[in-house]
Order: structure tokens, then C-alpha cells, then sequence
């Protein structure tokens, strides 16, 4: 089978290509993708090339698929695996398969297996490690967000905290504590703010901080204070560009300062930041992956020594980590909605991906079997005054209070341009 693909050959030469699939193997499964969310490791990957951990060293000859976040349909199961999945099966994918140990994932590592195309070969490990999971929901959107909420997931379940006298890390944030989102309104800071009000495990304070006003205005209008309370939350946003921001924020927290931070962005001012509003035994957990290997910031070791403030990274999350976010969606209790600023088809991943950071605004989805501009859903009612077609798309949106939606996906793949006639 043909398939069209955005392969990485190097640092910056990311390809859309079309090229035959291989017939699949007896435990392998050919499979229909449908929507992938872009994400700031593809960036990073593209930038790094085979520099990067997950990429390949002779990737200029054997080229990989981009793209981790995606969803979409089977469509022939090899023999090993026809007792568990079915042509028509929609599915979505960890792509952690930390199998054997390998850093091998999909979006960096498969010649065959990445979001950013039509058509994949999943390879026997996404079963074997059950990465593979079958998704019942009336948008594949959904599932292409599954994996960046897992990622948030994983992030608030790998805060550890401590007894003094005692050795065993309790896992996960204090519950009923302080917790502070730094850089925190981006996509991921969306989803993370989601998380924290509708998780079993909530703090009973929350200050959300960017330095971008309007994107801080856009999250208090997602987010409400008003909602945060009903969930028992008191939800703060605080623009850190003002001078005594790390005041205000201790402020906030009645002088004590707080147990979880979560920091969304590698700028050495944040981590420091984060490290300075720490509260005895206080967890800072540092999300964003830089991609300058050399990236530091300095820390109070004063503090680590006699308050026993400590850090975690996490990158990823894992496969209890994926089933609770499809969970937690499937049951209306996160909308991972508000993420999706963007809407694109597959000939836009070449460029969006090499200057995602450049882009404003939050995720960018991919339908990788249209041709489309990576358009922002706000532009849909300009481009719709002379395009019928962006009309439609904002008619719908409009409806669903300007944010992307199952209604707005069934529309584009009705009626949006087919890849194979760009």
C-alpha cells in the first residue's frame, strides 16, 4: 500500500513523501492515521537530528516518520494478533514502548510508523508492551490528545514527597497543599490546569503564571476561578513579568510557599523561580525538555540540605498514566478541547514543525488525509467571508464557543480538500 509521509532525513530536512509500505507481517498491523497533534519534541527532534536520542544515526538514508501524537483506524491485523484487535478498530498509541529497554518510539524511530501520515505499520512491540489501545469516541481528535494529557498525568504522579525521619517518597502532589504552575498557560500548562481541578487528588490552592497577558486572560476565561471553587480549588493567574512577582506569589501562599511546582518552560529565570517559592519538602517537577543540551539554572542547596526541597523531571508518561486520560475524557471529567488553537493538513507539518515555536497559540492538529494551511481556528470567520469551505469550519466553531470539536472534525474530513489531490 501507498503511503504519504513527513519523514526526517537530518537537522531541518523533514520531507512529505509518498512511498510503498511493505506488506505487513504476521505480527504486525497496517493501520489508517487519521489526526496527529503536533508537539514541541517533534520541534526538538527536527532541530537535532540524529543528535537527538531517539533518532536513528543513519537516519539521511533510512528516513523515520514524525509525528507521536496520533490516532486513527486498523485496518489489517496481522495473524499473531487477530484474537485482540479488528479492521475498523479505532485506536490511539502510547508511544513509550520502552521496549527491551530501547528509547525506539513512533514519530522518531520507525521507518514505517509515525502520526504524520496516512498510512503506518505498527510495529509487534506497541502490542507486546500494550501501548496499543483501542478508543471508542465520536473524534479521533481525542485520541491524538490522550497522549500530551498522559503526559500530565505522569508529570503530577511523579511529585514525590517526603516524612522527615522516614526514607519512602510519597508519590503524587499534597493533596489539599499549595501547587504553582509556572509558564503555566500553554497547551500543556492548559491541560495541567485542566488535570489539577478535575483529579482525585487536588491541592486547595493553585497560581497559574505566564508572562503573556493575553494568553493569561484566555486560561482565567477556560479556567474560571469560579469553577476552580466548586472543584475546591482557589485558582490565581499572575503575570510574572511585573516586578515582585516571586513576592506575590509567596504572598499567595500566606508566606508558606509550596509543595509542587510544575515548570512548563526551560528559561533558567523560571526554574530559579520555581526553586525560590519552594516550601519545606517542597517536589519542583521540570516538564518542558530544553533542547540546548548544556541548559542549567542554579538552585538553593541550602535549601536542599536543611528544608529538603527536591526536583523530578519527567518526559512522557506511561501506560496506566494514557489509560487514565482516555478514562477521564471518555467520562467528561477533562476537555483537552481548549488545547487546539490550530487545524491543519498534512502538507502543512513541514513547516509548522520546523518553526512550531515561532507559531502562536496553543496545539496544532493535524488531519494528515486533507490538504490545508495551518490556519488558526480564530482566522475561520475571515478566510470564511470568501471561502465556503472556512465558513462551514467557522459556523461550527462559533457554535462550540470558538474551539475545535467532533462536529468541526466530521465537517473537515466531509468536506475538506483530499491529500491525494493537492
Amino acid at each position: 500500500m501507498k503511503t504519504r509521509a513527513v519523514r526526517i532525513y537530518g537537522k531541518n530536512d523533514l520531507r512529505l513523501e509518498s512511498f510503498e509500505l511493505p506488506p505487513i507481517k504476521p505480527d504486525e498491523i497496517l493501520a489508517k492515521v487519521v489526526s496527529d497533534s503536533l508537539c514541541m519534541s517533534s520541534y526538538k527532534a527536527a532541530k537535532q537530528g540524529p543528535d537527538h536520542k531517539r533518532i536513528p544515526d543513519d537516519v539521511a538514508t533510512n528516513p523515520t516518520i514524525l509525528g507521536h501524537e496520533f490516532c486513527g483506524e486498523i485496518v489489517e491485523v496481522g495473524e499473531k494478533w487477530r484474537d485482540m484487535f479488528a479492521p475498523g478498530d479505532k485506536f490511539s498509541i502510547q508511544p513509550a514502548f520502552n521496549y527491551k529497554g530501547s528509547q525506539d518510539a513512533p514519530g522518531y524511530s520507525y521507518p514505517y510508523c509515525g502520526g504524520d501520515a496516512t498510512y503506518i505499520i505498527i510495529p509487534p512491540e506497541a502490542v507486546i508492551m500494550d501501548c496499543l489501545f483501542k478508543f471508542e469516541s465520536d473524534a479521533f481528535f481525542y485520541g491524538s490528545l490522550a497522549e500530551p494529557m498522559s503526559c500530565i498525568v505522569g508529570t503530577f504522579h511523579a511529585f514525590y514527597h517526603t516524612r522527615q525521619g522516614s526514607y519512602v517518597h510519597d508519590m503524587g502532589i499534597v493533596e489539599g497543599g499549595n501547587m504553582a504552575i509556572l509558564a503555566g498557560v500553554g497547551p500543556m500548562g492548559l491541560g495541567a490546569i485542566d488535570y489539577a481541578l478535575h483529579c482525585d487528588r487536588r491541592p486547595q490552592l493553585l497560581v497559574v503564571t505566564d508572562i503573556d497577558e493575553a494568553r493569561l486572560e484566555r486560561a482565567a476565561r477556560i479556567y474560571t476561578v469560579e469553577e476552580a471553587r466548586r472543584c475546591g480549588v482557589e485558582l490565581h493567574y499572575v503575570n510574572t513579568r511585573e516586578e515582585g512577582s516571586t513576592e506575590k506569589l509567596m504572598a499567595l501562599s500566606g508566606g508558606k510557599g509550596y509543595n509542587d511546582v510544575l515548570v512548563m518552560a526551560p528559561v533558567r529565570s523560571v526554574v530559579e523561580q520555581g526553586d525560590s517559592i519552594l516550601c519545606k519538602d517542597g517536589c519542583l517537577n521540570f516538564f518542558a525538555g530544553p533542547t540546548d543540551p548544556n541548559f542549567s539554572a542554579s538552585l538553593n542547596f541550602y535549601n536542599v540540605h536543611y528544608s529538603f526541597t527536591h526536583i523530578v523531571g519527567t518526559s512522557g508518561g506511561n501506560n496506566d498514566d494514557m489509560r487514565e486520560s482516555l478514562d477521564m475524557m471518555s467520562k467528561g471529567l477533562i476537555n483537552p478541547t481548549a488545547m487546539v488553537t490550530h487545524v491543519g493538513g498534512l502538507d502543512s507539518v513541514v513547516e509548522a514543525t520546523l518553526h512550531l515555536p515561532e507559531i502562536p497559540g496553543g496545539k496544532k492538529l493535524i488531519y494528515t488525509h486533507i490538504s490545508m494551511p495551518l490556519t488558526a481556528i480564530d482566522d475561520f470567520a475571515k478566510l470564511g467571508e470568501k471561502d465556503s469551505f472556512f465558513k462551514g469550519l467557522a459556523d461550527i466553531t462559533a457554535k462550540n464557543g470558538g474551539f475545535w470539536s467532533p462536529e468541526a472534525e466530521k465537517y473537515l474530513l466531509a468536506h475538506g480538500k483530499p491529500i491525494d489531490e493537492a
